[in-house]
């Protein structure tokens, strides 16, 4: 592959490969909490906590681009205290990583809810019962058991993060080497006359990612689904 792609095309890949890889990592934590708290909770503001998760699914991508820029661009409501201290998020790779897990994070929580729901609450009950923590009772029982829901959510919001675009380009631009992904260099190489055959090679490396994931993703769904029927 790197004889098939120029330089320019394989750094582009690796970016995304990279930023995707770190999005997924780091919004897992959060997600299962999440997942968890929505499947199993009941407090004020469960639904307006539900509808946030979301929202970057029905936000047009720039707008939630735009949005990262006002709150963490260098100037915003928190990019400027976090810059600081050194932290910038905006126009730099690691605004890509944020970018990437706003937009795969409702992927994310959705799979692992449903992994969560189709948990038998008697199970964590009965360990309950035992002594075991609630922390423990999660650790012991409910996560291995929503374990192929975990994986099924991560190699979406993984996939997502490879192709995302619109709230990529609006908050850290389309540098290249630093900010420039897949997608981007997708757009960037149309833009230029003799940049089709370039464009292509990404595209087929972009749909092969995508097929990969949808495929793996319905494997773990399967998992879920034979070990909900005890099969």
């Amino acid at each position: 592959m790197t004889d098939w792609l120029s330089p320019e095309e394989w750094q582009a890949v690796l970016l995304s490969l990279k930023v995707a890889l770190w999005a997924t990592v780091w919004s897992l934590p959060l997600g299962i909490f999440t997942a968890y708290a929505l499947a199993r909770w009941r407090f004020p503001g469960r639904q307006l906590l539900n509808g946030l998760v979301h929202l970057p699914l029905v936000l047009p991508p720039v707008v939630t681009g735009y949005l990262l820029l006002i709150v963490f661009g260098r100037r915003g409501v928190i990019g400027s205290a976090l810059a600081d201290i050194g932290i910038v998020f905006a126009f730099r790779w690691t605004g890509a990583v944020l970018a990437c897990a706003i937009m795969a994070f409702p992927l994310l929580v959705r799979a692992i809810r449903l992994s969560i729901e189709a948990v038998d609450p008697k199970l964590e009950q009965a360990a309950g019962t035992l002594g075991a923590s609630k922390p423990w009772v999660f650790i012991t029982v409910t996560l291995p058991l929503i374990l192929p829901g975990v994986l099924a959510g991560a190699v979406l919001a993984f996939a997502k993060a490879m192709g995302e675009f619109g709230a990529t380009i609006t908050f850290v631009s389309n540098i290249p080497r630093q900010t420039q992904t897949l997608p981007s260099a997708i757009y960037a190489f149309l833009q230029v006359p003799g940049g089709e055959a370039s464009a292509m090679r990404l595209v087929i490396i972009a749909v092969v990612i995508a097929m990969g994931a949808v495929v793996l993703s319905e494997y773990f769904s399967r998992r879920i689904a034979r070990r909900v029927s005890g099969q």
